[in-house]
């Protein structure tokens, strides 16, 4: 250790520079930041590491507070916090050239004015050490609420079918309009005479053009940012609970005010537990 008063000269300030200096109180600007930091702990740790400045800004101003974006980044960065970042989606989709597609009557316009007018569907997989797990999901346009979900061990076609029961179950809906990219498994026989049972219109985009449901492929950017670029799973097991925990818990959850900015929660219809099979044999009794 060195002498303050050489410390000093080597800097070339005064000694009672410096002791007015470390003896002053801290200012309001930086009593308010360590409010405000505290406030942004506390998001972050809420939204389990994944937001960056912009939602948690969305989120403190729901709260009443108001802040520059730039300011909460600045605290972010100072207190070594970060959110998830995105990267390239990779697509699932192998279409049956033989089979005959429905119209496409979105257009690539997801308006939807009440529930369960509009509903987007997609797959993705999840890499495990055991192999791919795939998920298919149905999402209410209106809402972004996840309605209906499945997952399995291969592409089969009962992967898309149990993902819209589970969506018919919850939500019981009147001619909604189910839009899907022409992937086999919706362009199949057996996903359009269940449409028809279920009173659904099945409506269909172009193959490997991503804006036709760009819906859908936004929910699995955010899931892909969220949760599967943070975690691996070595099982199928491990890789399913955690989805679930996804889905049903930290998606749908109140506190996501991102989300609320822009979409209305309807009450739900029903309950999903007679899909509790989807979960697979070892997870539905866990």
């Amino acid at each position: 250790m060195f002498p303050i008063a050489a410390l000093c000269r080597v800097l070339g300030v005064s000694p009672s520079g410096y002791y007015a200096w470390s003896e002053r109180p801290p200012s309001a600007r930086a009593q308010a930041d360590d409010i405000l930091l505290e406030q942004i702990r506390a998001i972050h740790a809420r939204s389990r590491g994944t937001y960056g400045a912009r939602r948690i800004r969305v989120e403190l101003r729901a709260q009443g507070m108001r802040c520059a974006r730039k300011r909460v980044a600045r605290l972010m960065r100072q207190a070594g916090l970060a959110g998830a970042q995105r990267r390239r989606y990779r697509g699932t989709t192998r279409q049956d050239r033989t089979a005959i597609a429905a119209p496409d009557l979105v257009q690539r316009d997801f308006t939807a004015f009440g529930p369960d007018q509009l509903w987007v569907a997609d797959i993705t997989y999840v890499p495990t050490g055991e192999g791919w797990l795939y998920l298919a999901t149905v999402l209410d346009a209106w809402s972004r609420r996840i309605v209906g979900w499945a997952m399995g061990d291969t592409l089969r076609t009962e992967l898309v079918v149990d993902a819209l029961d589970m969506a018919v179950w919850n939500r019981r809906p009147a001619g909604v309009v189910h839009h899907s990219d022409r992937g086999a498994q919706y362009t199949s026989v057996t996903f359009s005479r269940r449409c028809a049972e279920a009173s659904v219109v099945p409506s269909m985009g172009s193959i490997g053009d991503a804006y036709d449901n760009a819906l859908a492929e936004a929910f699995f950017a955010t899931l892909e940012t969220e949760l599967l670029m943070r975690q691996t799973f070595a099982t199928r097991k491990a890789a399913r609970l955690a989805l679930f925990d996804y889905i049903e818990a930290f998606y749908r959850a109140p506190g996501q005010i991102w989300r609320l900015q822009r979409v209305r929660f309807p009450p739900r219809q029903g309950l999903a537990t007679h899909r509790e099979p989807s979960l697979g044999p070892m997870e539905a009794t866990t």
